[in-house]
């Protein structure tokens, strides 16, 4: 409680405010001034306001402290929120196909469609209004197919061929619709959701937002979290989101959503009704093969530390690398296969046995890991 002292005169009466207090009011003023120095919607602002001149006159008769703590919570909230920032769009669709092409190895549909997708927002650029660039009234992209086929990093490379921020959203596992769409303040344990955290870590209002295996949410959750979804997915909705936490519609329109699934079978039909389902497919032997060559391999290299040539993979060896165990329709067991055959190398070299090693069809056993 605040600690005030009066001294009456027959005139007057003065009020004589502790340190205490002028920390108080100095911090109420500081709430203020992170207000002021946003750009915030007009009645948004105008709540916020109003919501510390609440806090002004509580300051008086105790309570302070706990609603402090709640009101300065939120308006940090609110004013690092992307109100108006958006990042600039690379629309080049050169530069697009070649960060596709450097990034992923084959996938032509995928990626023709990725390319589709530019273009028509090159021409929104060039046609629309300021406010209506950046609104595609067209289904979200849903990359379906098995694990390890390179769903997740696809979406990745969306956001960096169109210079977006990039974020992502795990659904494996989510038991609560509120987790996307925030809860209420009146809990003092409320938080935003996942979504609008997303908008807030990216700083702009038109990021790429991977919505990662949204058919893998908690069976007891699942018509709840599709019915926030198919808010999130339609253009007609998403204009004006409102998160339990914030309060306040936030426009999603100009964010590029875009999902991943194993199957559609667990996604309820109106959200698919929003989507573009399109198959991932599984990679052949030879697809495998040039992607451990052409990717895989020179990564693996440089994260495990080794120079340039001091691991060589003989041309017939690699089959046995590509397909250790039998078919995987992914490359993360090549992946896997790979880092073994890095660290075990790295270890010899630290060990003194050479510098330099070629890994044969004779020697191959040596350097694969065993099950």
């Amino acid at each position: 409680m605040i600690a005030i002292c009066q001294i009456r005169h027959p005139c007057y009466t003065f009020i004589i405010m502790s340190a205490q207090d002028e920390i108080l009011l100095t911090e109420i003023e500081a709430l203020k001034e992170k207000i002021n120095t946003v750009q915030l919607p007009a009645d948004l602002s105008e709540r916020a306001l109003s919501m510390i001149d609440r806090l002004t006159r509580m300051a008086a008769h105790g309570g302070y402290s706990s609603e402090y703590e709640a009101i300065n919570r939120y308006i940090d909230w609110i004013v690092n929120l992307p109100w108006q920032a958006r990042s600039q769009d690379n629309l080049n669709l050169t530069n697009a196909k070649a960060v596709l092409d450097k990034n992923h190895y084959g996938l032509s549909e995928i990626k023709d469609r990725i390319l589709e997708y530019l273009a028509v927002l090159s021409l929104q650029s060039k046609t629309r209004s300021d406010l209506e660039k950046g609104r595609i009234r067209a289904p979200i992209l849903c990359l379906v197919g098995l694990v390890g086929t390179g769903k997740t990093t696809l979406g990745f490379s969306i956001a960096q061929a169109l210079g977006r921020k990039f974020e992502r959203i795990p659904f494996g596992g989510m038991g609560d619709s509120l987790t996307l769409r925030g809860q209420t303040r009146a809990f003092p344990d409320a938080e935003a959701g996942a979504v609008i955290k997303a908008v807030r870590r990216a700083q702009t209002k038109n990021p790429v937002i991977l919505l990662d295996e949204i058919d893998r949410v908690a069976e007891g959750a699942r018509s709840d979290i599709m019915g926030v979804l198919i808010e999130l997915l339609d253009p007609e909705q998403n204009i004006a989101f409102t998160d339990h936490f914030i309060d306040y519609p936030f426009d999603l329109s100009e964010v590029l959503f875009v999902a991943t699934a194993n199957n559609t079978t667990n996604i309820s039909t109106a959200v698919l009704d929003r989507l573009e389902p399109l198959q991932m497919p599984s990679y052949s032997d030879e697809e495998k093969t040039t992607i451990a060559k052409s990717y895989v391999f020179p990564k693996t290299v440089k994260e495990a530390g080794l120079g340039e040539g001091q691991l060589i993979i003989a041309e017939a060896v690699w089959p046995q690398i590509v397909r250790p165990l039998g078919f995987d329709s992914g490359i993360r067991t090549l992946e896997r296969t790979i880092q073994g055959i890095c660290r075990k190398v790295a270890r010899m070299i630290v060990e003194g046995k050479g510098q330099t090693f070629t890994i044969t069809v004779e020697n191959v056993k040596e350097f694969l890991p065993t099950w």
